[in-house]
């Protein structure tokens, strides 16, 4: 029997093409973004961010990319690597690749100002819904260029590269330093959009290495971003007539009652990237993973399926506890986490986001 691609839907109405390598398929899937800068929005199946997955094949994907960056730099290259990592989509991939590497301090990009935090740089993603980045190291020195250092940046996924290019020339302005490695778990760039980051890292004199998972290209009609905007809203004016129909929600004295667990989470150990993580912090812990699990897993009694939820650019955190939780129990557990994407789900088999879920956020990000 036929198994139906969860981008056919997209690939149909719009009339968006994938292709690329025989794994590409596998790893992604199509779906709509309510978003005037861009139509289509490529949903992974290995990154735990809109489609459920097991902790383990998220983690695991990301540190197959660290093991590859390590053996591209060679053992001395590695050991002096600093990993940047985009918010707020690739916070746990970015971290999941530091920790391959194996000995890399981690710092991701957050859209979220932090008081008492000096800024260590920043920069644009033009085609997001929230364009600004910063950099807030905790360590002022952690992104300055010691000799040999490599700089290694981390996304999803590349579409044309612009991002990662603004990151280099925000960042080589004010720590330059002569090696960059791109990682990502698909590289989506045209012919032209290669020649551009060649001729880019030639301009300023470094060397710029890029890791992939798999290698395609999106073929997009003329006047996608039309009939992109013209389909979300046909599929909006549809819901909103279902809606009405539909029954109302149960009300909060039937819902369960929440159990909160003390993990036990090892002291002077952040919760993710945002000002940074170092080799000491993974070790520790690494350490105390077994014992958080245990807890978690004695919470959860006989239940046969667990989802972990991570918040927006929290994401390695809940992730390692998800890996670790599939060891101590014998549920089946998926991972995944929130987002501010614009993304409209349809409930079709061939359609990347089939359901959703929306509630305000517990903060209010100024740029969100």
């Amino acid at each position: 029997m036929d198994v139906e691609w969860s981008g056919d839907w997209v690939a149909e109405r719009l009339g968006v093409a994938l292709v690329g390598d025989t794994e590409l398929r596998d790893l992604l899937g199509l779906a709509l973004r309510r978003n005037p800068k861009r139509a289509h929005l490529l949903v992974s199946n290995v990154l735990g961010k809109h489609v459920p997955q097991r902790p383990s094949v998220v983690y695991g994907a990301g540190y197959e990319l660290g093991e590859r960056v390590r053996d591209l730099l060679g053992e001395a290259e590695a050991r002096r690597a600093v990993v940047l990592g985009y918010a707020e989509t690739a916070t746990g991939l970015g971290h999941a690749v530091a920790d391959g590497l194996g000995v890399a301090p981690y710092l991701h990009s957050t859209r979220r100002p932090v008081e008492g935090v000096a800024r260590a740089g920043g920069f644009e993603e033009s085609h997001s819904h929230a364009t600004s980045h910063l950099l807030l190291p905790e360590r002022p020195g952690l992104l300055s260029a010691a000799p040999g250092a490599p700089l290694v940046l981390v996304d999803d996924e590349f579409s044309t590269g612009n991002t990662v290019l603004n990151t280099i020339r925000a960042l080589h302005e004010r720590y330059p330093r002569d090696r960059y490695v791109i990682v990502a778990l698909v590289d989506m760039r045209s012919p032209e959009d290669r020649a551009t980051l060649t001729a880019f890292a030639r301009e300023i004199g470094a060397r710029v290495d890029l890791v992939a998972r798999a290698r395609g290209t999106v073929r997009l009609p003329d006047g996608v971003l039309e009939k992109g905007l013209s389909l979300v809203a046909d599929q909006l004016a549809v819901r909103a007539d279902a809606h009405q129909e539909e029954p109302p929600p149960v009300s909060r004295d039937a819902r369960p009652a929440p159990v909160r667990v003390e993990l036990g989470w090892p002291a002077g150990v952040p919760d993710g990237g945002r000002h940074g993580f170092t080799p000491v912090h993974r070790a520790a812990l690494e350490a105390a993973l077994p014992d958080m699990a245990a807890r978690l897993a004695d919470a959860l009694g006989d239940a046969r399926r667990v989802l972990v939820l991570g918040f927006e650019e929290l994401m390695y955190a809940p992730l390692r506890l998800g890996t670790a939780l599939e060891d101590a129990t014998t549920a089946e557990v998926r991972y995944s986490t929130t987002t501010r994407s614009p993304v409209l789900a349809v409930d079709d088999p061939g359609y990347a986001i089939r359901t959703q879920l929306v509630f305000p956020a517990h903060d209010t990000p100024s740029d969100g």
